[in-house]
C-alpha cells in the first residue's frame, strides 16, 4: 500500500486477528478494484482514439469522386483509415 494509506488506515484496539485480517482483505479487494478500472479506463480511452471512418466515408467518397471520376458506392467500415492506402483501393469500394 502506498505509504500515505497506510498512515490514514488504522485498526481498533480490540480488534481480534480475524477482524484485522478482514478489514486488510476488504482493503487490498478495494485498492485492486480500483486499479483494474483504471487499466479498464486506459484501455477504453487507447481504443477510442483509434482513428475511424465515422464521419469521414462521405467526405472520402467525395474526394475520389472529384479526383478520379469515380462514384464509390460505399467505404467498407473495415478499411484502412489511412486515406493514401484507402485510396489505393478504392477501386475495390
Amino acid at each position: 500500500m502506498p505509504e500515505d494509506l497506510t498512515e490514514r488506515l488504522s485498526l481498533p484496539d480490540d480488534a481480534t486477528d480475524e477482524e484485522a485480517a478482514a478489514i486488510a482483505a476488504a482493503v487490498a479487494a478495494h485498492v485492486a478494484d480500483g486499479e483494474r478500472a483504471a487499466v479498464a479506463a486506459a484501455a477504453a480511452a487507447a481504443a477510442s482514439s483509434e482513428p475511424t471512418w465515422d464521419g469521414e466515408r462521405w467526405t472520402f467518397a467525395g474526394r475520389v469522386d472529384s479526383t478520379s471520376g469515380r462514384r464509390i458506392r460505399r467505404v467498407p467500415s473495415g478499411a484502412p483509415t489511412d486515406k493514401w492506402t484507402a485510396a489505393g483501393r478504392a477501386e475495390r469500394f
